[in-house]
């Protein structure tokens, strides 16, 4: 069998058992038929990428679907935490579950103390979104965390300065890229929506596809029009478009006045 050379890492944040119209949300059952195709994709004779699968934030139906999903097909995830909302936030993991997720094989990283963007902060805030978070999640589940996945993706060179030194020898972001095998320090993701079909998924995949190459173009429009546009009104216009959801608690679960930091 020919291995991979390079990866794709994918990024999620949120599971359900039903449809919703709020992006970041993606059905149990199209993630159950993502992951059959993630093994078969990985299984394939012929070179092509590997898909790695990411989640961010820690909410909880990463605990209730998506580990189970996962663990039947012995997939190993990483799992990036924010470390301030466990346990003390309704919906998203306490650390219970959080030891459970870890126990069952899968990789626990941060994804910083409170999800601010790391661009915003100071020093001192930088210590405990950084450090911090680091230490506590090494406290309460007995393991080295050296992975951070940056808040929206956001970083400058004084952000990954003080990522390591914190202690994390690699950063993952929200640029959709191909990565070596093994992945350097840095480390890009394509974000999952829930719109995104199987059959596009497979499209991706293609050795000689070019919808990465075209996310990769797409996402360096939307750089340019944070910069443009400033965090705030970005932010405010991201939410509109896909189609955010309040903090009020809809159904199964509840949306993050925090999310439209993730782009």
């Amino acid at each position: 069998m020919t291995q991979p050379s390079e990866s794709l890492y994918l990024l999620y944040h949120e599971l359900r058992p039903r449809r919703s119209d709020y992006s970041y949300v993606v059905e149990t059952t199209a993630f159950e038929r993502q992951c059959d195709l993630f093994l078969k994709l990985r299984n394939r004779k012929e070179p092509g990428l590997s898909p790695e699968v990411t989640f961010d934030d820690g909410h909880v139906s990463n605990f209730e679907f998506a580990l189970p999903i996962l663990h039947a097909r012995a997939i190993q995830a990483w799992f990036f935490i924010t470390v301030g909302w466990t346990g003390q936030r309704p919906h998203y993991m306490d650390w219970q579950q959080l030891r459970t997720l870890h126990e069952a094989g899968q990789q626990i990283g941060a994804h910083g103390w409170t999800h601010t963007l790391l661009t915003h902060c100071r020093t001192t805030e930088l210590q405990k979104e950084l450090a911090e978070a680091r230490l506590t999640l090494e406290d309460k589940l007995g393991t080295s965390i050296t992975t951070m996945s940056l808040p929206g993706g956001r970083a400058n060179p004084r952000v990954i300065q003080a990522c390591r030194d914190a202690g994390y020898t690699q950063i993952f972001t929200s640029i959709p890229k191909r990565e070596p095998r093994p992945a350097g320090a840095m480390i890009g993701r394509l974000n999952i929506r829930g719109d995104m079909t199987l059959e596009w998924l497979e499209r991706l995949f293609e050795p000689k596809s070019n919808v990465l190459s075209s996310l990769a173009r797409q996402h360096q429009i939307k750089t340019a029009a944070k910069s443009l546009l400033g965090d705030s009104l970005y932010e405010k216009l991201w939410g509109l478009v896909n189609r955010q959801e309040s903090e009020t608690h809809i159904g199964d679960a509840t949306a993050r006045e925090d999310s439209a930091h993730h782009q």
